[in-house]
């Protein structure tokens, strides 16, 4: 018997230590390209899952053997981390869903809860699932939960601080302040009776209707595939890699789930009408649970590869690299959003510093006059006002000192224009962008597959 235990334990040390060097592999896998390593990404979800069905079948075995609970919630996390990064390649509901059954069933059996406190490396572990739970439920709007997720983590900064007072949480602390602040200015330009920002078919057209419009519109109907979303400002609120505008142009951009996902809340597992006690070395996920709370109804969400304070070159290698595998008869959204000028002001950047609509529209009454009496003149072209020089509008990317190599101008954008492209820019600088002589080389062909709206999606909610 005890040697069969020694096997079992083995056997499973051996299928942990194979997962993990599969999962390093392409963990930092970009989350853009249609075939960006989608061979590996398969492998390693099929070694997960040989190990997470290998935990379960010798669950017994393996507790004797010394498993601890926290190593089965390390393994659900890894799991869940999988399938959140798929969505991120993808844009799929339905592994954004599963991530969070995983997420969810580390939370409420406890894996993590009930280990030493003197190990630092379970409360790393620990810290890091918070973290990533809390970005999953904030895609899914799951907001109650995660007010307990967010209390919990202050919590455990907190213990951590009083525990290890040798080592320093400086930046766990920052986490809690950006969650806090990200949830309280969205929560301040948010109101509860409007309409969900994700397409709904209670307030949209119904995709079964696309047909039927399209007979109205051009003979050539393109469909929406892929979107790029890039955030890059000063001091803008964000939360891990995900800023404020690039969050609400991805809800923009999804369906909204009609399913018993957000129509039913899951009641507790019972035994013989008694609660389950999770206190034991559980492992019993069910793996099936996702089927449903997704809509199969619904048509698939575009992709969508969001860049935080990308360079010039990364955006525009991401940009290539999706133009280039576009579908035929196809449309790609780029949404931009970023300061025309180094140390410009807009009026989302102070909004969400904390100052009130007033003040902030005082501020940029007095910016503005500055910039007016010290702009040079302005060119008309085709009855319109454009910039005397070609040189003087562009969105900065980069740090203060950087020169020109961190400048976007609109002639960047000219190449990508070959193909259908949707363009958003969310700037002080976005009249420069609009399709016209100013930046389109005297009206080539190409251009008018092109066109800008000017908009400020933060200023807008």
């Amino acid at each position: 018997m005890a040697e069969e235990e020694d096997v079992v334990s083995k056997t499973f040390r051996a299928l942990v230590e194979s997962a993990d060097r599969k999962f390093a592999r392409v963990r930092d896998f970009p989350s853009y390209g249609r075939a960006q390593g989608q061979h590996y990404i398969q492998k390693v979800f099929k070694a997960y899952m040989r190990l997470w069905k290998y935990q379960q079948e010798h669950r017994t075995e393996l507790v004797k053997a010394g498993l601890n609970r926290w190593e089965i919630g390390e393994i659900a996390g890894r799991i869940g981390q999988l399938y959140f990064g798929q969505y991120m390649r993808t844009s799929e509901a339905r592994f954004l869903v599963e991530a969070y059954v995983f997420y969810e069933a580390i939370l409420k059996r406890r894996y993590f809860e009930g280990c030493e406190v003197k190990d630092l490396g379970v409360r790393f572990k620990e810290l890091r699932f918070y973290a990533r739970f809390l970005l999953v439920l904030l895609i899914l709007n799951r907001t109650e939960m995660l007010k307990v997720v967010v209390e919990k983590l202050r919590a455990l900064v907190d213990d951590c601080k009083a525990n290890f007072r040798e080592t320093n949480f400086k930046e766990w602390k920052l986490v809690v302040q950006e969650i806090v602040r990200f949830i309280n200015i969205d929560t301040a330009f948010t109101v509860k009776s409007l309409r969900p920002f994700r397409y709904c078919a209670m307030f949209d057209c119904h995709p079964s209707s696309v047909p039927y419009v399209a007979r109205f519109h051009a003979k050539k109907v393109l469909k929406f595939r892929d979107a790029i979303l890039m955030s890059y400002h000063r001091n803008e609120v964000k939360f891990a890699e995900l800023t404020l505008d690039a969050y609400r142009m991805l809800q923009c951009l999804e369906w909204e789930p009609s399913g018993s996902f957000y129509q039913k809340h899951p009641a507790e597992p019972k035994e013989n009408g008694v609660a389950v006690d999770y206190s034991g070395a559980s492992g019993l996920i069910d793996m099936n649970l996702a089927a449903d709370m997704t809509d199969p109804s619904l048509p698939p969400n575009p992709r969508k590869a969001i860049l935080y304070r990308p360079s010039v070159t990364h955006l525009m290698a991401v940009m290539a690299t999706i133009c280039d595998e576009l579908p035929t008869e196809s449309i790609m959204l780029v949404y931009l959003s970023a300061s025309g000028k180094p140390g410009h002001i807009n009026a989302s950047q102070l909004e969400t510093s904390g100052g009130s609509r007033q003040t902030t529209k005082n501020k940029l009454a007095s910016h503005n006059s500055v910039e007016q009496n010290c702009s040079a003149p302005e060119s008309h072209i085709n009855g319109k006002k454009g910039s005397s020089n070609y040189y003087d509008d562009y969105l900065w990317l980069g740090p203060k000192g950087n020169g020109g190599s961190s400048n976007l101008y609109p002639g960047d954008i000219i190449p990508f224009t070959r193909r259908p492209l949707f363009l958003i820019i969310d700037s002080d600088s976005s009249h420069a962008f609009k399709a016209g002589f100013t930046w389109c080389r005297k009206g080539r062909e190409s251009c008018p597959t092109a066109f800008a709206i000017e908009t400020n999606v933060q200023g807008s909610f």
